[in-house]
């Protein structure tokens, strides 16, 4: 397991599976396993890692990183995965995306994307961030909602690591144009950076890997500061 600074400089941050381990004990909502260089190295996802997570955790688990073709997601839903990431294959070819959603359902079905700023809004990048579509990324959300993809998983690489806050107007461009659920992700230093996102945007979600992987703070502290500030979470 991993983890960077604006998808950059990955260092080790523990065994996915004992991490994993912690997080269900410590009640954390979901799970969400990126193979982050499946994609660039044109190799699947780890589907044994996958089914190892599986059984050692009772949470929703999404798996994302190399997924081809509808056979891909087949095997990580039956590896244990509850939903399966689409990016870099979903913007080759969305149709990929509608016919997941046909053939599994909405709910397992859900598209990862990273955003960098540009002169006129957020472009999208694909194969781990390293390159860019020239895809804006508020249409593209538009597109994969419109085309059947259950959530997004919307990550800023400017944010990415930086533990300086979501980024607040990239996620509330994204969430004021989709209706289904989105979860922001890139940026998170503290409780009161998931408080600022979900009350100053339609998030439905906070990720973090820094703070957690770190243990800087436990999913439990920030569920506990979240409840105290009045947001509906589940302890």
């Amino acid at each position: 397991m991993v983890k960077g600074v604006k998808f950059l400089g990955l260092r080790d941050a523990g065994d996915p599976v004992e991490v994993a381990k912690a997080y269900d004990q410590q009640q954390a909502d979901e799970l969400v396993f990126l193979d982050i260089t499946a994609s660039f190295e044109n190799r699947k996802t780890l589907v044994g890692l996958v089914e190892k997570i599986a059984k050692n955790i009772f949470m929703p688990f999404t798996v994302g990183g190399g997924v081809g073709d509808v056979a891909d997601i087949r095997a990580l839903l039956n590896a244990g995965a509850e939903k399966v990431s689409l990016n870099s294959q979903a913007v080759k070819s969305p149709e990929l995306v509608g016919e997941a959603a046909k053939k599994f359902g909405s709910q397992c079905i859900v598209v990862a994307i990273d955003a960098k700023k540009n002169n006129s809004g957020w472009e999208v990048y694909i194969n781990g961030g390293r390159i860019p579509t020239g895809l804006d990324a508020v249409e593209w959300a538009k597109k994969v909602a419109s085309l059947g993809a259950g959530e997004i998983l919307l990550t800023s690489m400017d944010y990415d690591g930086t533990k300086d806050g979501f980024d607040l107007p990239l996620t509330k461009a994204i969430t004021d144009n989709v209706s289904i659920p989105v979860i922001a992700s890139g940026g998170a230093g503290k409780p009161q950076d998931f408080y600022e996102v979900f009350t100053k945007t339609g998030a439905t979600a906070g990720l973090a890997a820094s703070i957690f992987h770190y243990e800087e703070y436990s999913v439990k502290q920030v569920k506990e500061y979240l409840k105290q500030k009045g947001v509906n979470v589940r302890l």
